[in-house]
């Protein structure tokens, strides 16, 4: 629980989150357990490195563009969500990576939008989840997923290391997320080579580009820096990449449009067009969406 300005207490949505996922993954192993999963996921080829490669090209600008019907902090965002559709559609838009919200208590996800999406595009496919445990791996590489995120926040250091260590043998990239100084030193110390960097507080879900200006400086060589959460123009993208960041990762911006891959063509077309007056590097902008 955390207390609020006011005094009350408020729960801590991050460990509720993880409390759901632990008790629905449990369900899962029931119903399939481990060794017929792996059995599935052995007849997926592992791709290892997709995601870094595409994120990693200089000739554009790489968004990763999500997937989502739902969210805590908007409830549902999209009543005619079909995953496969707005896929398709990011990556006929220029999207570097898709990224598919997997998890079903909060985000109305599922593993079968995931898998549906992996084959319906060619570009990567990143599984966006609250991953704790093995079974989670195994279950995105079964889906035919390039990669999986890993949140620092979520797990302890005996875990994250563990956890990016089984990814990696399951030729699955890992994109660490961290959301503050400490989070980032952590994933460093692990040797993480795609860092994102949230900059929603997915413990009280306030979003504050901040986080992205703040924490680029720690960055290490050699290591792909990614923006996520509360991108919302052409600005934006310009500014924080002037920063150093290679890719951003961009959701509800996309999603509460009508069209969400022709909104993703806009912003890049923007991007495009302002692309020779890049702005200073200073100051930060408060808000906007995931």
């Amino acid at each position: 629980m955390m207390r609020a300005d006011d005094g009350r207490m408020t729960v801590d949505l991050l460990e509720t989150i993880l409390a759901a996922t632990r008790r629905i993954v449990e369900v899962r192993q029931v119903r399939e357990p481990i060794g017929d999963l792996w059995r599935r996921a052995e007849r997926r080829p592992a791709r290892p490195g997709r995601l870094r490669a595409a994120l990693g090209r200089t000739d554009r600008v790489n968004l990763i563009a999500e997937c989502k019907r739902r969210s805590p902090s908007r409830g549902v965002i999209r009543g005619d969500y079909d995953a496969v559709a707005i896929a398709r559609a990011y990556a006929a838009a220029g999207a570097a990576a898709v990224s598919v919200l997997t998890e079903p208590t909060f985000f109305d996800g599922s593993l079968q939008d995931l898998e549906a999406v992996c084959s319906a595009v060619d570009v990567p496919v990143l599984r966006k989840d609250f991953i704790v445990t093995e079974y989670q791996l195994i279950e995105a590489r079964a889906a035919g997923a390039d990669a999986v995120l890993l949140i620092v926040a979520a797990l302890s250091p005996r875990d994250l290391r563990s956890l990016a260590g089984r990814a990696d043998a399951l030729g699955l990239d890992v994109l660490v997320e961290v959301h503050n100084a400490d989070e980032l030193r952590d994933a460093l110390d692990l040797g993480a080579r795609i860092v994102g960097v949230n900059n929603r507080n997915l413990r009280t879900l306030d979003v504050d580009l901040r986080a992205s200006v703040d924490l680029i400086a720690g960055m290490h060589a050699g290591v792909l820096a990614v923006s996520e959460s509360g991108i919302a123009t052409a600005q934006d993208l310009r500014r924080l990449r002037v920063l150093g960041y290679r890719a951003f990762l961009i959701g509800e911006r996309l999603m509460t449009e009508p069209d969400p891959g022709q909104a993703l063509a806009g912003l890049l077309h923007a991007y495009e067009a302002g692309a020779g007056a890049e702005p200073s590097a200073g100051g930060a902008r408060s808000g906007g969406a995931r």
